[in-house]
């Protein structure tokens, strides 16, 4: 388990600096990793712990979301750091361009007819971009090439 391991000692780095929000977002993450681990009973896979991760960014985007709607900037702004830790441990994030590019090959794999077709786009392509994009934005653009039929 080398994440445990990085996480640890970037968890022991971030004590020695100080730094107490890396500290925090660290220990919560190596909690959920454990919380993962107990609830499947065995040692967690690479991809069981980007998906743990995944959720955990989710989390913080949606907090970020809704604590700017709310007039909380300070709020979000910390979120935002916590976030921005989290995608240190993550796969690189595809853009939006590669995104695109994935789902034109899909499409021209799958041939959909219609917009009916999405779901199996849709099941195609996430397990692609698994811990690399977020779900919501692959939705967006599937729909987005889709529409365009």
């Amino acid at each position: 388990m080398n994440l445990d391991h990085d996480l640890l000692e970037d968890m022991k780095r971030s004590m020695k600096k100080g730094d107490k929000i890396r500290v925090e977002t660290v220990r919560g993450l190596r909690a959920q990793l454990k919380n993962a681990q107990i609830s499947k009973g065995k040692e967690l896979s690479d991809d069981d712990m980007v998906q743990v991760l995944s959720s955990a960014a989710k989390k913080r985007k949606e907090s970020i979301e809704q604590f700017k709607a709310v007039g909380r900037e300070d709020r979000a702004k910390i979120e935002q750091v916590e976030l921005d830790i989290i995608y240190e441990y993550l796969p690189e994030q595809l853009d939006e361009k590669q995104i695109g590019q994935l789902a034109d090959a899909v499409i021209a794999e799958v041939r959909p007819a219609s917009m009916n077709d999405m779901g199996k786009v849709m099941s195609i392509i996430m397990p692609k971009v698994k811990g690399q994009a977020d779900g919501k934005l692959v939705q967006q653009i599937v729909r987005d090439k889709l529409s365009s039929l």
